[in-house]
């Protein structure tokens, strides 16, 4: 097959969503011909081939942020993204889009698939759909609903990762659009432990851990008051991410005084992050909502119990009590609790961490890649027995 995939981010930009973009697209450029299209910041080449996936990379505005993107970038995808689409799609033709984000890549999948005359299959990752954090989420703003709604209804099949994502797209937008479920996947990680010497950690420190955009949905300053509610105990907080909230939340440590307690590691390669993650002791994630939850996997992959909240798609897999504490949103006191359980207990957290191990087996990236392939070859054999009269083909 020849696949298209539009999405606004792919890495290095953004997080979970551009990331899972990638490791889908390059599992599938194994066996197939694969094209994403993206947008551009700093000095990333316009078109190049990485890990024998031709990325293409569109101009936008005011893209200074690789981890966030700006609703002026966001817009500037949108047209450049249809433009430039419609120029690869003159030059060598595909088989099946498939488009990551109902906003602002939806609009861009759809024209492109309407240009061609190919299946478009729009794949939604949750806070595309509704994210309580923010006052720009679709679902507080009419017209936006309409414009998601019309994308969803438009597209040959939607893919949701969870049943939280698509009971949020029936719920706020329709229930008629023809949707499946596909669970995410991540690559098997690789080896290696870190050294807690080099992050200036003492080999009994209980050391929790994070990942994410240091931004306000991932609510990372209660990870910080949670650390004076374990104050008696030896526990360090690991933040791993970057983005806009950075210089709060150092202050915030500091005001609590508790900055001695955090370390701020920034952005990390693959390798050291999972190197990191199994040097620690335990994941702990106060995000507000996800509509997934890529990291949790991955914690799991690393032999990690995970503490986190009961609000999105992570309910999927994480089960109060079998792969660590699924509590309340912003219970704050039983968080603090699930935590000094596992500082209290090593052998629970031991004894947890391998069974997430074995669990983490059903969400590897070449089953979730296979479940897509399947669908391309549905969605294009639909589109073969569709009257003709329905197709529309612009020079």
């Amino acid at each position: 097959m020849r696949i298209l995939f539009c999405n606004f981010e792919y890495p290095p930009l953004g997080g979970g969503g551009g990331v899972v973009t990638a490791l889908l697209a390059e599992e599938l450029a194994k066996s197939h011909q694969v094209t994403v299209l993206t947008s551009r910041s700093g000095g990333l080449a316009p078109d190049a081939v990485e890990a024998g996936v031709r990325v293409v990379r569109v101009p936008v505005l005011l893209r200074r942020d690789r981890s966030t993107a700006s609703l002026v970038s966001m817009f500037g995808y949108l047209l450049s993204g249809i433009r430039a689409g419609k120029i690869l799609l003159r030059t060598g033709g595909v088989d099946v889009i498939n488009t990551h984000f109902a906003l602002p890549s939806g609009p861009v999948g759809a024209a492109l698939a309407r240009f061609a005359g190919v299946p478009n299959v729009l794949s939604v990752h949750g806070g595309d759909l509704y994210d309580p954090s923010k006052w720009t989420s679709p679902h507080r703003h009419g017209l936006l609903r309409l414009w998601i709604r019309r994308l969803l209804l438009d597209a040959d099949r939607v893919v949701g990762q969870s049943r939280n994502t698509l009971d949020n797209a029936r719920r706020i937008y329709s229930d008629r659009a023809d949707s499946v479920r596909i669970p995410l996947g991540i690559r098997r990680p690789p080896g290696g432990v870190a050294a807690r010497s080099d992050y200036g950690l003492m080999q009994g420190d209980f050391l929790l851990v994070t990942v994410g955009r240091l931004v306000g949905r991932k609510a990372i300053d209660q990870l910080i008051t949670l650390l004076q509610e374990l104050g008696e105990r030896p526990v360090k907080l690991l933040v791993i991410g970057e983005g806009p909230r950075l210089e709060a939340l150092r202050a915030q440590a500091a005001a609590l005084g508790v900055s001695d307690r955090v370390r701020f590691l920034g952005h990390l390669g693959e390798a050291e992050k999972f190197a990191v993650l199994r040097m620690a002791d335990l994941f702990v994630s106060t995000s507000q909502h996800e509509g997934f939850g890529l990291v949790f996997l991955e914690a799991m992959a690393c032999a990690l119990p995970v503490v986190c909240y009961d609000h999105g798609g992570q309910t999927d897999f994480l089960t109060e009590g079998e792969t660590g504490g699924v509590v309340a949103l912003n219970d704050l006191r039983a968080f603090v609790d699930r935590c000094r359980r596992f500082a209290d207990q090593p052998a629970l957290t031991v004894r947890i961490g391998t069974g997430n191990v074995r669990r983490v087996e059903e969400f590897f990236i070449d089953r979730c890649a296979a479940r897509y392939e399947s669908l391309f070859h549905e969605v294009i054999e639909a589109r073969r027995n569709r009257p003709m009269a329905g197709v529309v083909r612009r020079a």
